[in-house]
């Protein structure tokens, strides 16, 4: 059983309400005609059931066995069909060019620069030429900087996570803008925008959210 089959088995996943960027993103995936949408670390399905709902054929991957079933009853209470696989996003099981469009929300960063940088190489593998990609990364603002151990630059591992017990021991990167581009930078950057709040503790979240073009 992985840490996220725990995570996720718990409960203790806080995220369960479509991605904020969700709607826009549907608008412009529509916009340009795109059909076949994948869903790179869908987790639960918060985000695979709204697309299967405005008519994409959606296709979810995650690590997680329990994520995955937790995403098929989801569609299934909301009357929907959607595509998923079990799967690392370092090594999607898909084919080359196979989608219009993938999103990545909040799932990237759980890694070492380098699973990120094998992520996005796949990313833009599985995406056809002009296909988007839209991925979020943690910044070095983010609350969770600089807690844990340093295993290398910019990446951290918490023995004992406090704020999420079940995350315990899962890496975590954070990239400035300028490390952000330099990873993307097999892709045309069309949006790079900070995204930032607070909870209601005085939690700081922040993130790039990343729109970009496969040339």
């Amino acid at each position: 059983m992985s840490a996220w089959d725990e995570i996720f088995r718990s409960g203790a996943f806080p995220l369960e309400e479509p991605d904020r960027a969700l709607g826009q993103l549907c608008a412009l995936f529509n916009g340009r005609g795109f059909r076949r949408i994948c869903d790179l670390g869908c987790g639960t399905g918060r985000n695979s059931v709204p697309l299967a709902r405005n008519g994409f054929e959606t296709h979810g991957i995650d690590l997680s066995a329990e994520g995955l079933g937790r995403s098929s009853r989801r569609a299934r209470d909301a009357g929907l069909e959607f595509v998923l696989v079990r799967g690392d996003m370092r090594g999607i099981p898909h084919a080359n060019s196979s989608f219009d469009a993938v999103i990545c929300i909040y799932a990237i960063y759980h890694g070492t620069l380098r699973d990120i940088e094998v992520t996005v190489s796949e990313i833009g593998r599985v995406l056809r030429a002009g296909g988007l990609a839209y991925v979020t990364f943690q910044t070095l603002r983010s609350h969770k900087y600089g807690q844990g151990r340093e295993i290398e630059a910019d990446t951290f591992v918490q023995d004992f996570d406090p704020d999420c017990p079940q995350e315990s021991g899962i890496p975590h990167h954070f990239s400035s803008e300028g490390e952000v581009r330099q990873i993307m930078k097999a892709f045309s950057v069309m949006e790079l925008e900070l995204e930032e709040f607070r909870t209601d503790d005085g939690v700081m979240h922040s993130h790039w959210q990343v729109l970009a073009e496969k040339r």
